[in-house]
């Protein structure tokens, strides 16, 4: 299907603002899961969005930014996916690893406007100097609204102005290559979830890793609510443990303050 004008603004704006969230890490709606859900309803398939964007958040797991170092931008990925299943029909793995370049593509636009902002640094210590709390204010609003705009013009370019060219490119991939993005699709979330626990995972969370290992793989239902019913019941109980030590503590460490004194 084709994506329309206003549609093609739509996801531009949309993706303006999570792009400020995410320059800003404020609410984290830029992660993928939201970010194709958004996409989704704006080309009025919510479920595409929704499937979308359980695969691309996996994919995304353990790609945070940390400091100056910046990933893979999972934003482009998350509004790509969608576009390129929205648009092709291919599956939603295929279109992920599809949407690939894109996030590439953001990631070294982030890095240039990371080196060249340093252009309004000399500006910013003069006005720190001088207590000019307003030149401050404004240096960060233009950083702001350049990446904004950055945001928004990639997206509409890729969406809207390049749909066809990329219908055509994929159309014209043989059917061996298609299915090789498929599988590179399906195993990506795989890849991004072992990330995520190579930082996360503890020795003492690994029952629970077990656990829902062989409740999600070996037992029948129809979706995933009771396995994340089980998570919900295993993450308030390790909670309420932790809270318990830590009141521990801390009366024990009054008690001896007391006998201190005493």
């Amino acid at each position: 299907m084709a994506i329309t004008f206003g549609q093609g603004i739509g996801l531009a704006l949309m993706t303006a603002i999570v792009g400020i969230d995410f320059w800003l890490e404020s609410f984290f709606i830029f992660r993928p899961i939201i970010v194709c859900t958004l996409a989704g309803f704006i080309l009025g398939d919510l479920q595409l969005g929704l499937m979308a964007g359980g695969i691309t958040e996996l994919a995304f797991a353990g790609l945070t930014p940390a400091g100056g170092t910046q990933p893979p931008n999972p934003i482009l990925a998350g509004v790509m996916t969608v576009v390129l299943a929205y648009t092709t029909k291919v599956e939603a793995t295929a279109a992920m690893a599809l949407s690939l370049p894109f996030s590439f593509l953001m990631q070294y636009v982030i890095l240039f406007c990371y080196s060249s902002f340093s252009l309004f640094m000399k500006g910013a210590d003069r006005a720190a100097e001088e207590a000019d709390t307003d030149k401050i204010v404004r240096i960060n609003i233009i950083c702001t609204c350049i990446i904004t705009f950055l945001y928004a013009l990639i997206v509409f370019l890729s969406a809207y102005i390049a749909q066809d060219a990329m219908k055509a490119l994929v159309t014209a991939m043989p059917v061996w290559l298609t299915h090789g993005f498929e599988v590179a699709g399906g195993i990506l979330p795989a890849v991004g979830f072992a990330m995520l626990l190579k930082v996360m995972l503890k020795r003492e969370f690994m029952p629970y890793l077990l656990i829902g290992f062989v409740i999600s793989c070996f037992l029948t239902y129809s979706n995933l609510l009771p396995v994340a019913i089980v998570g919900v019941a295993f993450a308030l109980m390790t909670y309420n443990t932790e809270k318990g030590k830590v009141m521990m503590k801390t009366v024990s460490v009054v008690e001896e303050d007391d006998e201190d004194g005493i």
